[in-house]
């Protein structure tokens, strides 16, 4: 999916949402194990239900990768089901260089045809270069993260006094355009979008946080925001697991629904 055909979805939706299927098997409704692959029957109810909200839906590969060869069918099998109109997002964070980069950017636009994958920056322009290859595909780079650890380096003040996250971010920038990169910053880091949106005017950032992590939407979109929205807001367990009950899917889908809502107030 190219940029033009993301921002036209989400002028058409009213919408800047990101479903996050991070599905645990745990904590999926029982009357749904008796299925060959739950987690599948799972993700395809959510789908149907929010897909009129969505503008994308990010898989998080490793609740897949755990469960070994019926993890990786029930994804391909929920690829399947995403609307061809919806970016697909693998969240895989992979971060190697030379051939092994090669097979990761390979897996996730050719094997498991995504339309884009999450990465990891710390090896440098040769863990990035391989994925930027592929044409219509994106790039996600992790910048500035909400967990707690992100203090332990992404913080840390540079001689040239930036902080590390910044120059992993503009510098990376510098590698690609704004047609095959977007940056993760985390939503409880709302207030740090101001500077770097004004350094990356154009570039998408995926937004994960909001609802359950506890940030905040009116603040991301205050804070981040640009003429093209560019921004991705991901809710995973706000949404997914709204209810534990057969009732999961509707559930779902008015958590969707509110989240949408709010969003169509910014959405041109």
């Amino acid at each position: 999916m190219n940029r033009q055909e993301l921002v036209g979805q989400i002028r058409t939706k009213k919408s800047f949402l990101c479903v996050g299927l991070d599905t645990d098997l745990k904590r999926i409704p029982e009357h749904l194990l008796e299925n060959e692959y739950p987690v599948f029957e799972f993700n395809k109810a959510i789908i149907e239900a929010t897909k009129e909200y969505a503008v994308a839906y990010k898989i998080n590969i490793a609740f897949y990768e755990a469960m070994g060869p019926r993890g990786w069918i029930s994804l391909q099998k929920t690829l399947r089901v995403i609307p061809e109109n919806i970016l697909t997002i693998a969240d895989a964070k992979r971060g190697d260089i030379g051939n092994t980069a090669d097979q990761y950017a390979k897996t996730f636009f050719q094997t498991y045809p995504f339309d884009a994958v999450t990465v990891a920056p710390y090896m440098g322009r040769d863990s990035i270069q391989p994925f930027l290859e592929y044409q219509n595909k994106w790039t996600i780079v992790l910048g500035l993260t909400s967990n707690k650890g992100s203090a332990d380096f992404q913080m840390n003040e540079l001689k040239n006094g930036r902080m590390t996250y910044e120059q992993v971010m503009y510098t990376t920038a510098e590698w690609g355009t704004e047609d095959n990169l977007m940056f993760v910053v985390g939503a409880t880091k709302a207030t740090s979008l101001t500077a770097i949106r004004a350094e990356l005017p154009n570039h998408f950032f995926l937004i994960p946080g909001v609802g359950a992590q506890g940030g905040s939407l009116e603040d991301v979109v205050k804070n981040g925001m640009n003429e093209e929205i560019g921004l991705l807001i991901n809710s995973s367990r706000g949404i997914i697991y709204a209810s534990s009950g057969t009732d999961f899917a509707h559930a779902a889908q008015n958590a969707a629904r509110k989240l949408q809502s709010q969003m169509a107030h910014y959405v041109g």
